[in-house]
């Protein structure tokens, strides 16, 4: 990714003019602002577009990691896919793990008629996943999918690559169209190589981290972000 210079980085749409997606307290609000200029000041540069770069500092944000200024890459099209989605108020995020679904807010995704769903640990999908030698992410996204929960939706995956890997299977092979993948799982085994492999989709957009380095914390904040500035866009 080419570096452009910017020195000036002007405050963010969403944070001149939201409200829904907003701290709930003036307290709150000046302490996150005051982070993000930070956060400004100490990047100085980056490559990223003026809608992708509030999710990459939202990210750094949660996890003090600047090093997601570089890892994380955005299919051209997956800002104004996942704004599209949330506008629609007929979307809804699947995610992987249950810390996804308590780590977002409910208010944010209300005010879009969204919620969350997760299946991992359903009796069902842990007795399919011992039968057929899988993990418990694969049959959790095969449910989600069978449930019709996939297509339209933000997938958000920050825990397990082989929920990641499923997902493109069911892409390839079932037709699964969500409106974006977020593909952050964490670890050593399958990680980086299952956000590369999402990567190089070309039909259905997503974000990634590469390498290694993810989680579910970076998983919320990258919706959070989205939803900001679909708030933003809406009150434009």
């Amino acid at each position: 990714m080419d570096t452009i210079t910017d020195t000036t980085m002007p405050t963010p749409a969403e944070s001149r003019v939201n409200v829904v997606t907003e701290q709930l307290t003036a307290a709150g609000r000046a302490i996150e602002h005051d982070s993000f200029a930070v956060i400004d000041r100490e990047v100085s540069s980056h490559a990223y577009t003026a809608d992708q770069w509030p999710v990459v500092r939202r990210m750094i944000h949660a996890n003090a990691d600047f090093d997601f200024n570089g890892l994380t890459d955005f299919h051209p099209g997956a800002v104004d896919a996942a704004i599209a989605a949330i506008r629609s108020r007929a979307s809804r995020v699947v995610a992987d793990v249950e810390m996804i679904c308590v780590g977002l807010s409910a208010p944010r995704l209300g005010h879009f008629g969204m919620g969350t769903r997760q299946f991992i640990s359903d009796e069902d999908v842990i007795a399919q996943a011992k039968a057929e030698g899988t993990t418990r992410a694969v049959q959790a996204m095969r449910k989600a999918h069978r449930l019709g929960l996939v297509d339209g939706a933000i997938v958000g995956i920050g825990n397990a690559p082989t929920a990641l890997i499923e997902i493109v299977r069911l892409i390839h092979e079932e037709g699964a169209r969500p409106a974006l993948v977020v593909g952050m799982p964490v670890g050593f085994v399958s990680a980086a190589e299952s956000k590369d492999l999402v990567a190089l989709e070309r039909e259905v957009p997503w974000i990634v981290i590469r390498g290694r380095k993810g989680g579910s914390t970076l998983v919320v904040a990258a919706i959070h972000a989205l939803l900001g500035l679909a708030e933003a866009r809406e009150l434009a």
